[in-house]
């Protein structure tokens, strides 16, 4: 059985190898293939494992033998499920792999804006401490969690995780979800009064059609001045524009951003020029350990899949 990796430097490194999907065939890895190259390199693949890479009816149309894709990934948008279907081709995804490693992210974030670790690192590698008149220079402010709102939007296994987070902080946890959930310290709000109430607001929920740019200038508008803004979901879970003009006109007191609508960033992006605004290149779910178990869950799809008992199938 041949196995092919379309984008494999998504996830592979030289500390993480997909030598585990070696048992079940021949594995070949590309980098990571531009849309006009896939049909070829797959024409005659069995399985393909891909992350991001445009899976569709034109990327498709050579691969014959193909009977399952794999999914590095817990979304699915760049496969084209009906034809997948039509098409007899399963389509299973790995979940539930990144849920520590983004909750960590997430806090790491939110320290940085209030701790300004980084800011003062640079003090002092630039000799100011030196030459500071007191052993204790106050040259950034600082301020402490305990006793802040947290506003969690998506309460789902993310969501929760950071919810367990803060309530170790001394945090008032409230969230939102368009299903109330129970949650032990956590109190359910509406969208609107979450936003009125939070000095952080932190983003954790799947983006479709009902969350595409929630984060817009209304909703920004609606939040505490000088509240921080975190999105380590998607990004077009906000509006980019929107957020600027947020953080430039003093509203928002900073904004803590994982991912964007285009990835990599464009060379215009306009969060460039945003004020107060920390952007990490959508590596929150990117740990080793997480990378590894991904490898983990993926290997485990397409045992399922051989012995007739497929797990984790979108299709």
């Amino acid at each position: 059985m041949k196995i092919v990796l379309t984008d494999a430097q998504t996830v592979i490194d030289e500390l993480v190898n997909a030598d585990r999907l070696r048992e079940f065939g021949e594995v070949v890895e590309y980098g990571l293939l531009k849309y006009d190259e896939v049909a070829e390199r797959v024409s005659d693949a069995d399985m393909i494992i891909c992350n991001k890479t445009l899976m569709d009816a034109g990327s498709l149309r050579l691969a014959k033998k193909l009977r399952y894709i794999g999914l590095f990934a817990t979304g699915y948008n760049n496969i084209d499920i009906p034809y997948c279907r039509t098409h007899g081709i399963t389509v299973c995804n790995a979940g539930a792999y990144s849920t520590s490693a983004v909750a960590q992210h997430t806090f790491a974030l939110i320290l940085e804006h209030y701790n300004k670790v980084a800011r003062y690192n640079d003090f002092v590698a630039r000799g100011r401490w030196k030459r500071s008149p007191t052993f204790s220079p106050f040259v950034y402010p600082l301020n402490e969690l305990g006793g802040k709102t947290i506003g969690i939007v998506g309460l789902g296994a993310i969501g929760q995780a950071v919810a367990r987070i803060a309530l170790a902080f001394g945090m008032r946890v409230v969230a939102y979800n368009r299903r109330p959930r129970g949650v032990s310290g956590v109190e359910m709000l509406s969208f609107e009064e979450l936003l009125r109430v939070s000095d952080i607001v932190t983003v954790h929920c799947p983006l479709n059609a009902d969350s595409k740019e929630m984060f817009d200038s209304e909703s920004f508008a609606r939040m505490k001045k000088g509240a921080l803004f975190v999105n380590t979901a998607r990004g077009g879970v906000m509006s980019e524009k929107d957020l600027c003009d947020a953080l430039n006109s003093g509203h928002l007191g900073g904004a803590c951003i994982d991912t964007l609508n285009v990835e990599p960033m464009e060379e215009d992006c306009i969060l460039m020029e945003a004020k107060n605004c920390i952007i990490t290149p959508h590596i929150a779910w990117a740990p080793v350990e997480t990378r590894e178990r991904l490898m983990d869950i993926v290997a485990g799809n397409i045992r399922a899949f051989l012995s007739g008992v497929p797990r984790n199938v979108v299709t």
